[in-house]
C-alpha cells in the first residue's frame, strides 16, 4: 500500500552541544505543520567525466551532503502569559535568544542574537522512514496579512543524521494553539513612531494596512571540513513589506523620509486575549521602493522594508503576551 504524505511527523528540540542528536520525542517535541517539504541528501555530486570513445553519460560519486527541510507554523500564543509559545525552540534555532519577564508585564520575549546560538535536532517521520538532521540552523519569514492566519515559514539545513525504516511517533500537539485571524478585530493598526516599554507599546501613530511581511534574511551555509562538518550562521539582514492606506499629505510625508534615508519605529499587535497575543516591535526601520498599489480599486502605498539594529541584536522583538 503506498505511504501517504499526511503521515508525516515532524519533532524539533535544542541540543546541548551542537551536531550532538537531542533526541527529540512526539511527546515533548511534536510540531504542528503545513506546507512542508524535505530534501533528504543535498548533495555536491562529484561527475567523472571520462574520456571515450563513444558517447555517452559517466557516474558520479555522492560528495559532500546535508539535509534540508521547510514548514509553516501558525503564530499564536501559548495559552498562557510568561510560557514559551510552541514555535519558540524553532525561533533560537534561526538565531534567536528567549527571555521570561514575571515581574512587570507577564511575557515571553524573542531578540535576534549573534553569540551563543543554538541548534536543533530535527525528526522527520515519513510514513515509516525516519530522517534525522543534526546541528540545524534556518531562517524564518512571518506573514501577517489581512484576512489571513499569521504564519511563521521555516527553512532548515541540518546535518546527515542518517536514515532509518521505523514507525511514525505519535505527536503530542496540545502545545499548539489556534491563531488569530488577521482582522479589524483581531489587530491593531500599524504603529509608526512607538515605543516599546516593558509588554507596551505607547505614542506613535496609527496608519491603516494590510498588514505586513518580514524575512529575517538569515545566511545559513553547510560547511564540510575534512575533520569536522557543520552548519553556520553567519549574518541576518531583516527585510520585509507593507502597503498602507495613505491620504495625500501623507504620501508626500513618507516620501520625503524616504529621499531622506530615514528610519521610524513600527510596531504592530496581533490579537487581544492574554495568552494568545503576538507584539512586534522595531526600533528602526528604513522605508525605500514605494510603489503604487490597487487593492480592490482603493489607492494603496507599497514599500520595502530594511529592518535595522540600534545598538545590535535589537532590530525586531516578538512578544508572547
Amino acid at each position: 500500500m503506498s505511504r501517504l504524505i499526511r503521515k508525516t511527523v515532524i519533532l524539533a528540540k535544542i541540543e546541548t552541544t551542537s551536531g550532538t542528536d537531542a533526541t527529540p520525542t512526539g511527546s515533548a517535541n511534536a510540531l504542528q505543520v503545513s506546507d512542508l517539504s524535505i530534501t533528504p541528501l543535498d548533495a555536491s555530486n562529484i561527475d567523472m567525466n571520462y574520456i571515450r570513445a563513444y558517447f555517452g553519460n559517466t557516474e558520479s560519486l555522492v560528495g559532500t551532503a546535508s539535509v534540508k527541510c521547510s514548514f509553516t507554523v501558525n503564530l499564536a500564543g501559548a495559552g498562557t502569559a510568561a510560557t514559551a509559545p510552541a514555535w519558540g525552540a524553532l525561533m533560537l534555532g534561526c538565531g534567536h535568544s528567549e527571555s521570561t519577564d514575571l515581574i512587570t508585564v507577564d511575557r515571553v520575549e524573542y531578540l535576534p542574537a549573534t553569540d551563543q546560538l543554538k541548534t536543533l535536532s530535527i525528526y522527520w517521520y515519513d510514513d515509516g522512514v525516519l530522517h534525522k538532521l543534526l546541528g540545524c540552523f534556518g531562517n524564518v519569514k512571518l506573514s501577517a496579512k489581512s484576512g489571513e492566519a499569521p504564519k511563521l515559514t521555516f527553512d532548515f539545513t541540518g546535518l546527515d543524521g542518517g536514515v532509518t525504516a521505523v514507525s511514525n511517533t505519535a505527536p503530542t500537539l496540545t502545545a499548539w494553539k489556534t491563531p488569530v485571524p488577521i482582522t479589524k478585530a483581531n489587530v491593531t493598526d500599524i504603529q509608526f513612531g512607538c515605543t516599546y516599554t516593558a509588554g507596551e507599546l505607547s505614542a506613535g501613530t496609527a496608519y491603516n494596512s494590510t498588514g505586513l511581511t518580514l524575512d529575517w534574511g538569515n545566511a545559513v551555509a553547510f560547511a564540510p571540513m575534512l575533520a569536522t562538518e557543520q552548519v553556520m550562521l553567519t549574518d541576518r539582514k531583516m527585510v520585509g513589506t507593507l502597503s498602507l492606506d495613505l491620504t495625500a499629505a501623507q504620501e508626500v510625508t513618507m516620501m520625503t523620509s524616504v529621499k531622506a534615508n530615514a528610519t521610524q519605529s513600527i510596531g504592530f499587535v496581533i490579537g487581544n486575549t492574554t495568552g494568545n497575543k503576538i507584539m512586534l516591535h522595531m526600533p528602526a526601520v528604513q522605508l525605500i521602493n514605494p510603489k503604487k498599489e490597487d487593492f480592490n480599486g482603493m489607492r494603496l502605498i507599497g514599500f520595502d522594508m530594511r529592518i535595522l539594529p540600534v545598538a545590535g541584536n535589537d532590530e525586531l522583538r516578538i512578544v508572547s503576551l
